[in-house]
């Protein structure tokens, strides 16, 4: 993805997948460094969130080759509308239950648990330890998924639609942790539908359609015959402050989904 040479943690060769002999991805070439801080953007059924689950490793493909560095530890945050939020237990709880289980004892040690408090601070949720998950705005509930992906201690996090659903203000909260992570050293790879609340703050968009249409940095990426080959519409790009900006020429308003 980036192009400043950084060790490779995952290679993906000419992959396909498909679904009961349907299609989700096709020929497929992609490749995460140690550095790669991108957004995976395309329609609905485009293949984004198959894509972040052969990165993950709970998919195989139909054919291809997906080569993952030796000792690699992979974060998957996942959206937050699959999650059944009436679950009665606190942030603490929730997080603890990804802690390494490096022995048999179903409990949690004192270690554990200082390291899972280092995490919520680090995150600054530490304030709603102890709150029920369910009475979590939606900033702290996708900081809580965060910190049990990053409990893993991961070189590369993926996050599937981390901003659906969120505010304007929250949406750029968890876009700027998410960019002081890749600087601390966190390989991040996102997908995302909001061009631009997101993509276009990104250094590096994959647009994906079944296969790879483009990737690079937005002002390579984000052009009109390249969205129209990814989302099948006419969009327009303005410039605006120095950032582009989507327009559905049709409807004349700004592209956030």
């Amino acid at each position: 993805m980036p192009t400043t040479p950084s060790r490779p943690l995952l290679r993906l060769s000419g992959v396909d997948l498909d679904y009961g002999g349907v299609p989700a991805v096709r020929s497929v070439d992609l490749t995460v460094t140690g550095d790669t801080f991108a957004g995976v953007v395309g329609p609905s059924g485009s293949g984004k969130t198959t894509l972040l689950r052969l990165l993950l490793g709970t998919l195989r493909p139909t054919r291809g080759i997906v080569h993952r560095a030796a000792g690699l530890t992979v974060g998957y945050v996942p959206q937050l509308e699959t999650i059944n939020w009436d679950f009665p237990v606190t942030v603490r709880e929730c997080v603890l239950v990804a802690r390494r289980q490096t022995r048999l004892r179903p409990w949690p040690t004192r270690a554990e648990r200082t390291e899972v408090g280092e995490v919520l601070e680090r995150l600054g949720i530490g304030a709603v330890a102890d709150r029920r998950i369910r009475d979590l705005s939606g900033g702290q509930q996708q900081r809580m998924f965060l910190a049990r992906a990053l409990l893993r201690r991961p070189s590369l996090l993926l996050l599937d639609e981390p901003t659906s659903g969120l505010d304007l203000a929250t949406r750029h909260e968890i876009l700027h942790m998410l960019g002081e992570l890749n600087r601390q050293g966190v390989s991040i790879v996102l997908t995302t539908h909001d061009l631009n609340g997101i993509a276009t703050h990104l250094p590096h968009i994959v647009c994906l359609r079944q296969r790879v249409v483009a990737e690079g940095a937005p002002e390579v990426v984000i052009r009109p015959d390249v969205l129209e080959r990814t989302f099948g519409a006419r969009l327009d790009v303005l410039e605006h402050y120095g950032l582009r900006v989507v327009v559905d020429r049709g409807a004349g308003l700004e592209v956030a989904g």
